[in-house]
């Protein structure tokens, strides 16, 4: 995409965002673009890749103003680490753990139990969900 393009991209998504209450400041953006889509009846997604990892991790706690938007923020993981998240997100639909989430590209489940049973583990590889 041209520049232009790019901008507008990123103008149109500064201000969706703000008329849901998100704040969002387009200085902290280095890029932002729309991906091809797999399929004509998928939408489109958009990357915004920022300056510092602290603008992304603001932006992304304030997900939570879009539910009920069809619009959602997630961090962009390598291969390896969306198919851990896919895994842990199986577990938990199983009910083998509590919770699985991811906060700055890493992958975290909670363990079912007690308070002090239910540990929260940070996931590196999949080996270290097989025991689940």
């Amino acid at each position: 995409p041209d520049e232009e393009e790019s901008t507008s991209v990123e103008q149109q998504v500064v201000t969706f965002l703000k008329t849901k209450a998100v704040e969002v400041d387009s200085c902290n953006t280095e890029a932002c673009h729309l991906l091809s889509r797999r399929s004509n009846s998928e939408k489109q997604a958009v990357i915004i890749r920022f300056a510092n990892r602290k603008h992304k991790m603001a932006l992304i706690k304030q997900g939570k103003k879009l539910k009920g938007t069809n619009v959602y923020m997630n961090d962009h993981l390598t291969k390896q680490n969306a198919d851990i998240a896919r895994k842990a997100r199986y577990l938990k639909k199983e009910g083998k753990i509590q919770h699985t989430w991811t906060s700055n590209c890493k992958i975290y489940i909670k363990l079912k139990g007690t308070p002090e049973q239910a540990n929260v583990l940070h996931i590196r590889n999949m080996e270290e969900l097989d025991k689940y």
